[in-house]
């Protein structure tokens, strides 16, 4: 922890709290929720993030024998289809800063038969335990809102990532139309915590999700943090009107 950090706050959802409490606090949601994580993202999402999941995968540019870095992986439902892109003769990286997410994800992935070609790695995606271009692809899926310095984030992520490597950012994002904002306002914050509420027993840990959405850089600023972090022909893709947007870029 540099010494800065420690007089300095950052964002907790709506909250500020001390800049080296973030990761423990973001630590206890997740192993509170993780064992409703997959139901809970279904039912918040009426199954539209696996969709959106496919065509993150759908732009990796893998190929059979590739090395793909799956940080912030979940309970892995992008590593299984990297996994089908890369074949035995790849190997998918699998990472998470919390450990029981991270069993989840190796549950998960032994539970559709996968065994070979993957590992699993706890290390945190501001400080990747990995050599520098080491990867043909890099993938955050729904993870990058809740590290505590988005930019070093990015920055590790650049640097294991091969030359000639792409990064793919999946996250929240902003709804491009303001009529649909209202909506999609009211339905985070009634409904999502209410869900929370009666199908994970835990309401505040969604309350969080919800915040923490509108706390992450808008479509636009988030390509600006990733041509600052080295990433070169940034470009994003509007999913759902702008609900989730793909982030892509390359490092040459």
């Amino acid at each position: 922890m540099n010494a800065d950090d420690e007089n300095r706050t950052t964002h907790f959802g709506f909250t500020e709290v001390p800049m080296d409490e973030k990761a423990s606090m973001v630590g206890a949601v997740f192993s509170s929720v993780a064992d409703r994580y997959d139901l809970m993202n279904d039912l918040m999402s009426f199954g539209v993030h696996r969709l959106w999941k496919k065509f993150a995968c759908s732009q990796s540019g893998l190929k059979s024998g590739g090395a793909v870095l799956d940080v912030a992986a979940g309970s892995g439902d992008l590593s299984r289809e990297f996994h089908r892109q890369v074949g035995d003769a790849g190997m998918v990286t699998m990472t998470d800063v919390n450990r029981d997410m991270l069993a989840r994800g190796r549950d998960a992935m032994i539970d559709a038969g996968v065994s070979g070609s993957v590992r699993y790695v706890l290390t945190d995606a501001e400080r990747l335990a990995f050599d520098d271009d080491a990867f043909d692809c890099v993938c955050i899926s729904f993870g990058l809102r809740n590290v505590t310095r988005i930019s070093r984030a990015l920055e590790s992520m650049h640097r294991v990532l091969k030359p000639g490597g792409k990064v793919l950012v999946l996250e929240f994002s902003r709804p491009t139309r303001a009529s649909f904002r209202r909506l999609y306002d009211f339905y985070s914050f009634n409904v999502l915590p209410a869900m929370g509420r009666v199908v994970a027993s835990d309401e505040a840990s969604y309350r969080y999700l919800v915040e923490s959405i509108r706390k992450h850089p808008d479509q636009q600023t988030l390509a600006r943090m990733m041509s600052r972090a080295g990433f070169e022909d940034v470009d994003y893709f509007n999913l759902s009107h702008g609900i989730a947007a793909l982030h892509v870029g390359y490092k040459y």
